[in-house]
């Protein structure tokens, strides 16, 4: 998953990224016949779940819905919603449309936190996911012929296959790198002279930290775009990589109980990504409540599939937290855009009453004096409270004895910005682990156990 960051607007007297050509087609859609092409596609989703997934069909006449009884969008809110836990729940196959051996690929999450989330695509799945990542990548400026650069995990991980599909359905050669052996990486760069780089925001900063460290500025190289997903990042990250890296960022959004890379991206305005509408169906609700909530104001976004065959998603509850705009971008495209992504509601954190998401301690704790963009928040437990600790690197080259006084500045700046008291260490550079594929931001220490009263 990515994360919309804060709008940096298209200025092609400045921009590496060339306009691209205007959007034509299904991108430029009116609402109205975007809405009866949904509700068309909705109708086959919902036949396709109630022939072929018997926990599916369960659950639509506990609602009441037959498929072909729906006559408008809003229909769809008398279904109740789906959760990761669904998939676990009826681990590996059990909500798949299709027997295995009709399949064409199956993708699973690590299952870090249980059992792994399975997903599975038809060979028409596969076609449809690489069209979209396609459009997502033309719409952000890269071109056919363009050298693409993937350094997303392969394997299981939906992050890597997707890309590289995409990126070769648009006629681009690919080099496909995956993650690690970052040496090599900053190398290749520097040799092919890729102008596309694929990766996750935490892993193109590791790239660009080893090269600085080899002495190499990537600023020279021949990127110019970069698609970054899979993790939240803030508009201060995507400030940190473009100034190292000379490329303009572009944010990717998608999870792979949905398809993977592509649901949403941003095109060359990156004022929100375009939620591709022609194959999902975009809900916002209160996460408390499950009521939708009007476009505007924030929500947790919860999307239904409209084309995948092999696994119909119906009300999927994403827990990003995010807000919905359908006024028309600049760039003529009539999708909807999904706003900044303020964080998960799974991962959201409560200090001493007061909510907070780590990307809001990542856009205070980004561009200060003497540190790094390399972090970890450490919780504990303080009695019946929550006590958050902030390890961040220093600088390479900043003095060790300006450690204290970088620790007190963010720790002053997180309070006054964010209303958290924290404790802040600064480590030195390097001690703090790289990741590969999505960062590990928040290290929970405090017990299962409940807290005494």
């Amino acid at each position: 998953m990515g994360a919309a960051t804060e709008p940096r607007h298209f200025d092609a007297a400045t921009s590496k990224v060339p306009a691209p050509p205007p959007p034509t087609g299904v991108e430029t859609m009116s609402r109205d016949a975007l809405a009866a092409l949904q509700l068309e596609r909705l109708r086959s989703t919902l036949r396709n779940a109630w022939d072929h997934v018997p926990w599916q069909r369960a659950r639509l006449e506990a609602a009441g819905v037959q498929p072909d009884a729906l006559t408008q969008l809003e229909d769809l809110r008398r279904l109740p919603f789906m959760v990761k836990d669904d998939l676990r729940a009826n681990y590996p196959f059990g909500l798949f449309a299709r027997p295995v051996d009709e399949l064409a690929r199956v993708h699973a999450s690590s299952g870090t936190t249980g059992k792994p989330t399975v997903v599975g695509y038809t060979r028409g799945d596969l076609e449809r996911w690489h069209e979209l990542v396609a459009r997502s990548m033309a719409g952000a400026g890269v071109r056919p012929g363009d050298l693409v650069h993937n350094a997303y995990g392969y394997g299981l991980f939906t992050g890597g296959l997707g890309a590289h599909g995409g990126a070769e359905r648009l006629g681009c050669p690919v080099v496909p790198i995956s993650g690690g052996g970052t040496e090599r990486q900053v190398a290749l760069i520097m040799d092919f002279g890729p102008r596309v780089l694929c990766a996750t925001p935490s892993y193109a900063l590791a790239i660009a930290d080893v090269a600085e460290q080899q002495g190499v500025d990537l600023r020279q190289s021949r990127l110019a775009i970069g698609m970054f997903g899979a993790e939240p990042w803030s508009a201060a990250m995507r400030h940190e990589i473009e100034a190292r890296t000379g490329i303009t960022a572009f944010d990717v959004y998608g999870l792979s109980e949905i398809m993977g890379p592509g649901v949403a991206c941003e095109c060359v305005h990156r004022d929100g990504l375009h939620g591709w509408e022609d194959h999902f169906l975009f809900e916002l609700v209160d996460p408390d409540t499950g009521v939708p909530v009007p476009e505007g104001q924030a929500g947790e976004l919860v999307i239904t599939t409209l084309t995948k065959e092999a696994l119909p998603m119906l009300r999927y509850r994403t827990r990003d937290i995010t807000r919905l705009s359908t006024e028309r971008c600049a760039c003529g495209r009539t999708h909807l855009r999904i706003l900044r992504v303020a964080g998960r509601n799974d991962d959201m954190l409560i200090i001493r009453g007061v909510n907070v998401y780590p990307s809001q301690i990542e856009a205070v704790l980004v561009g200060r004096p003497g540190l790094a963009p390399h972090y970890q928040f450490v919780v504990e437990r303080d009695g019946s409270l929550d006590r958050l600790r902030i390890e961040v690197e220093a600088l390479p080259g900043w003095p060790e004895d300006g450690y204290a006084q970088a620790a007190a500045d963010a720790r002053h700046h997180v309070k006054s910005l964010i209303g958290v008291s924290a404790e802040v260490a600064v480590v030195k550079p390097g001690a703090l682990p790289r990741s590969q594929g999505k960062a590990t931001r928040v290290r929970d220490l405090r017990s299962k156990k409940p807290a005494p009263h």
